[in-house]
This record gives C-alpha cells, structure tokens and sequence, in this order.
C-alpha cells in the first residue's frame, strides 16, 4: 500500500506516519512536506533509514512540484499539510489562504489527474464554530469559523466536497478536536505551558482561562486517521473527539500540578480577537462505523506528553530557537500591540 502523505514532518503527520509504519508492514510512505517553521525532520529521525519512508520536500501550492511527486502512483493521499496556529493567522491571513486553500485546490486537481483511488482531508472542529454549552457538534452541522484560520479551512472542506461531487474524487473528511502529545510545536497552548513551567516563567492564560477544548491524545487521533483510510466510507466526513470538553484553566493547573509548580506562575492576558467558547464534537458516527474509540485518558495522556517533553529537552530548545523567540515576543511580551493594530 503506497501512501502520500503532505505536512509529515509537522505534529499530527509525523506521529502518523510513525504509527503507520510499526502497524503495517505492507505500506510505503511518502512524506511531502515544506518544511515551514512548524516542520521539523527531527520528529522522524527514528524512521530515516526505514526503505519503506521516503521524504520529498514539497509545497502543496506548486502544482509542479506536486504532480511529480505524485506522478509514482499511490494508493491514497492523506492531507495534513496546512498554516494551524490562530494567532499566527489573526496577525497575517496570507500564508493560511495560500497554503490552505490554494494548497489544498493544488493537490485536489492533483489527485484528480493522477486518478487518486482515495483522498483523506484532515480538517478541524473549528470549522464549526463555538459550540453552545451542553451540545456537541455533528457532521451535518453548518459551519461557522470566526477565525481567519479556521475559514481558511472550511473553505478547503468545501472545496474537497466540490472535486466529490463535480469530479467523483474519492474524498473522506475528517475534523478533530484539539491534539496534544509529543512533537507538538511549542507555541500551542500544552507544550508552551510545559515549556515555560519548567523553567518557572509564567505561562500566558488567554483571557479568564475558562475556554472548554476536546483534548485528543494525537495516538488516537493517528489511529482514527488510519482506520478511516483503510474501512472509511468514501464521500462522508467523521468527526473525531474524546468527548470530554475541559476548560484550559484546568489543563494549566493540571501541568503545574504534575510539575510540582506554583499556579502563581499563571499569568492572564489579553483574550484572542473572536476567541471561540468552546469546542465539542461528537464523534458517535465514527465509533459505530468504523468501531474506533479513545483509548487514552487525559491523566495518562498529559502524563506521557510531559515526560516526553521533560526528555527531549534539546528538540525543545531547538524548536523555541530562531523566529520562534520573534513570535513570542510579539504575541505574549507586546501582545496589546500586536492584536491591537
């Protein structure tokens, strides 16, 4: 089984492909990745001289570049690639409508031409908007993204549909709730809360803090995705979630806990601009079809994704190298001025 696989190198994608590897050894993997900010070939240097991994550095924007890449021939192609930070898209919209939307068209009309027996479009519950206190989103809900990056990928959703409908691609969608776990880029909300308790600097909390989040632990995720693409019915969109929404507060002060630190180290700051409440899917469709569930706690979840942190301090250090020290500066030392442009 061939698979291509854009955005590898990034969080969810590399736990992926990992996953995919020591589950099969009927598969070959191709990662296409451009090796944004948020890419990194360090989260797969276990697996670099694995003869069924190859790595291709790519832009899914380039339709050059892409259908060369593709022009192999592959079994199915799992979409990860995409701009995903909230904040980044708030300050600059460009890179999110380029690479989400025009990205995602480039590897649609792709697929079409290369006759793609299987195309997986990994979306996002923001798409749907916040979800009203005591509700959880289906996949028949309308979308109503408040945030430049989650149109950016209801706008790719749509499009997706679009090449089902008008071009008979064979489409599966699939929107998680949030991810966490090793490999994750520090600037989202539980590797940058581990990052800076550790070294007891304080950790920025978005407005009162009480925003709700459907923690999935990326191994699960990864075992939804795999699922999908081997039993998923071609055409439909599966919601993914743990089904239990926490207030981020709460996973602050659950990291200090487990690090033994002060939740004096909490700091308050300026909300988002259009901040969503909460998020909540249900993911029922899923567990019923295709017999996946959830297989890690929280508890154990944040457990493991501390200790990894805690030993891998160099990739840490790495990763908040660079531009990264730019982009904290300007979003949590100047954040006024940043979001109030």
């Amino acid at each position: 089984m061939r698979i291509f696989v854009t955005g590898g190198a990034g969080f969810i994608g590399s736990n992926f492909v990992r996953l995919l590897l020591a589950a099969r050894t009927d598969v070959r993997v191709t990662n296409f990745d451009k090796l944004t900010y948020a890419g990194n070939l360090e989260n797969l240097s276990d697996i670099t001289d694995d003869s069924r991994y190859a790595f291709v550095r790519g832009d899914i924007a380039d339709a050059k570049q892409v259908e060369a890449a593709l022009a192999g021939g592959f079994d199915a192609i799992v979409n990860f690639a995409a701009e995903t930070h909230v904040d980044r898209s708030i300050e600059d919209a460009s890179p999110f409508i380029r690479t989400n939307i025009q990205g995602t068209h480039t590897l649609l009309e792709a697929a079409r031409k290369v006759k793609a027996p299987r195309f997986l479009h990994i979306s996002t519950d923001e798409v749907y908007g916040t979800a009203p206190a005591g509700e959880s989103f289906r996949e028949d809900a309308h979308l109503k993204p408040r945030s430049p990056y989650a149109a950016s990928k209801a706008a790719a959703d749509h499009l997706v549909y679009a090449y089902a409908v008008t071009y008979g691609l064979p489409v599966i969608v699939l929107r998680c709730t949030n991810n966490y776990g090793p490999f994750q880029f520090p600037e989202k909300l539980i590797p940058l809360m581990i990052a800076n308790a550790r070294e007891d600097k304080s950790l920025p909390v978005y407005g009162d803090g009480l925003q709700e989040r459907d923690w999935l632990f990326v191994e699960d995720y990864c075992r939804a995705i795999a699922v999908t693409l081997e039993r998923g019915t071609v055409g439909e969109i599966y919601n993914v979630s743990s089904g239990a929404p926490t207030p981020n507060l709460t996973v602050v002060k659950t990291i200090l806990h487990l690090l033994g630190k002060p939740e004096s180290l909490i700091q308050f700051v300026q909300d988002r601009p259009g901040h969503d409440r909460r998020y909540a899917l249900d993911s029922s469709k899923l567990q019923k079809e295709l017999g996946w569930k959830p297989q890690v706690t929280f508890e154990e979840g944040i457990r493991r994704t501390i200790d990894w942190y805690l030993a891998n301090p160099v990739w840490l250090q790495r990763a908040r190298s660079g531009k990264y020290r730019d982009y904290y500066e300007r979003h949590y030392e100047r954040r006024a001025e940043t979001f109030n442009r």
